[in-house]
């Protein structure tokens, strides 16, 4: 049996120990974190993020050693500095609380910031690396800016002094109208707003819309930290500026500063009065270059009147007395008519005279003719006496011979022969130019009595000879296909 004054004991010792409830306890938990902590910063990798329909956002923080946990009140999603990703390391600000229905501790953030330049840049760098790829850096892509835009976008914070600067800089040098969509330049949602307006600007008509479509756009910011300028080097910002259809001008930051969107800009300007006279040319400078090339351009055409007037002088000193030419050649002109009237009838008068000449020169026909008729006479009575004296000689041997013959075989050798002889006449006669003549055609030859057998190798004037069946015609050709007699 339990000794009655050991009980006694214990419930005396346990009555001693205060006694909470579980509320208690959880609100002390709370309260000493709270009072002991405050506005703290912790430095961590966010992991586990879930944002909620509700807007709140709920993450942990990690390193090499544990784990926390941490809520994004909506109320606070605003005022964040930058949108937080899993896998970033950032430096989150706030303060530590406990829920007490799970009995946990957590952080709840206010603020987060990159931990560190170190990071930021790894950060910018793999996005730079992975968007070259892709080739939205190509120079190829670049494009050249107006000489003289009509209106000006501008993309930048309405506030600050960037477009103060970029409006008195294009007022001084060349006033052009300026399209402002503002926009904030920093912090949460701030490259979201900037990317909108970048894409808002190509998506205005480009002609007849209520609003006019720039010809240029600048985004542009002043100078900052690199977390300032994080929001131009956000992926969206720098695909909308690399998606513009209108040439783009990045001003950001100071001359030293460089964003992702320098490399997608088709221009980079260091700073944003830079980049205003990019835009616009100096109107003084454009008077001035006009003034000397029309100065230039003056001098060069009076130049060249004084060289064509030099040059045509110089032509009418050398050019001839046109009115004595021409006198001249009136006159030469008059001479060969006389000369031509005068020499037709002379050389009519010397060819029939020539004529004459030959005409005289010529034998009687009749003469002729009788003298070839007397020629002939005698010629064919010695013919006639040596055939009679040939026939006589041949019928002397016949009488010889032809006793000795048989008659039959005579007669038959005869016949054959003749035969043949009227066979060789008949062929003699088929091939004779006679007898082609007797069918109706003619020999041409020319005057050298070579056979003329083409129309074409006859020129006008040419005297032919044209040979029928009973005698030869002499001609001359006028024309191609045409003789006359």
């Amino acid at each position: 049996m339990d000794d009655p004054a050991n009980s006694a004991a214990t419930g005396g010792a346990a009555s001693n120990i205060p006694e909470y409830t579980v509320t208690e306890i959880s609100g002390a938990v709370k309260r000493t974190l709270e009072g002991a902590f405050g506005r703290i910063r912790v430095r961590g990798e966010i992991t586990e993020l879930k944002r909620y329909a509700s807007g709140h956002t709920y993450l942990c923080l990690k390193d090499e050693g544990g784990k926390l946990r941490a809520i994004i009140w909506k109320s606070s999603a605003s005022r964040l500095g930058l949108a937080p990703e899993n896998g970033v390391e950032v430096v989150a600000t706030g303060r530590v609380s406990a829920y007490g229905d799970r009995s946990e501790y957590q952080l709840i953030i206010e603020r987060l910031e990159y931990a560190g330049a170190g990071a930021l840049l790894a950060r910018i760098e793999a996005l730079r690396l992975r968007l070259t790829a892709e080739g939205l850096f190509d120079p190829a892509r670049k494009r050249p800016l107006p000489l003289l835009p009509s209106v000006i976008g501008v993309v930048t914070s309405a506030q600050g002094a960037v477009l103060h600067d970029i409006r008195t800089t294009v007022a001084r040098r060349f006033p052009r109208p300026i399209l402002l969509w503002p926009v904030p330049v920093q912090g949460e949602g701030a490259a979201e707003r900037i990317a909108a307006a970048i894409t808002g600007f190509g998506a205005l008509p480009v002609s007849g819309g209520p609003v006019t479509r720039p010809d240029v756009l600048i985004v542009a910011r002043g100078g900052g930290s690199l977390e300032d300028l994080m929001a131009f080097n956000d992926e969206a910002v720098v695909r909308a500026a690399a998606a513009s259809p209108i040439p783009l001008i990045s001003a950001v930051g100071h001359e030293t500063d460089t964003t992702l969107i320098d490399f997608a800009a088709d221009r980079r300007a260091p700073t944003p009065t830079a980049a205003a006279e990019m835009a616009v040319p100096s109107r003084v400078e454009l008077i001035a270059d006009l003034a000397q090339k029309s100065a230039r351009l003056t001098g060069a055409l009076l130049r060249m009147t004084q060289e064509r007037k030099m040059r045509l002088a110089a032509a009418v000193a050398r050019l001839p007395d046109l009115p004595a030419l021409a006198g001249a050649a009136r006159q030469r002109l008059d001479d060969r008519a006389l000369r031509l009237s005068l020499a037709l009838p002379n050389l009519l008068a010397a060819r029939r005279a020539a004529l004459t000449r030959a005409e005289r020169g010529l034998p009687d026909p009749r003469a002729l003719i009788a003298a070839r008729r007397a020629t002939l006479d005698l010629r064919a009575a010695a013919l006639t006496a040596s055939l009679r004296h040939t026939l006589a000689r041949r019928q002397e041997t016949a009488s010889r011979v032809l006793p000795r013959l048989s008659d039959v075989p005579l007669r038959a050798l005869l016949r054959e022969k003749r035969a043949r002889l009227e066979g060789l006449a008949a062929q003699l006669e088929a091939v004779s130019p006679k007898a082609v003549l007797a069918r109706g055609y003619a020999l041409v030859r020319d005057a050298k009595g070579h056979p003329v057998t083409l129309a074409a190798s006859v020129k006008p004037g040419t005297r032919l000879s044209v040979t029928f069946a009973d005698g030869d015609v002499q001609v001359t050709a006028e024309a191609q296909g045409r003789l006359a007699l």
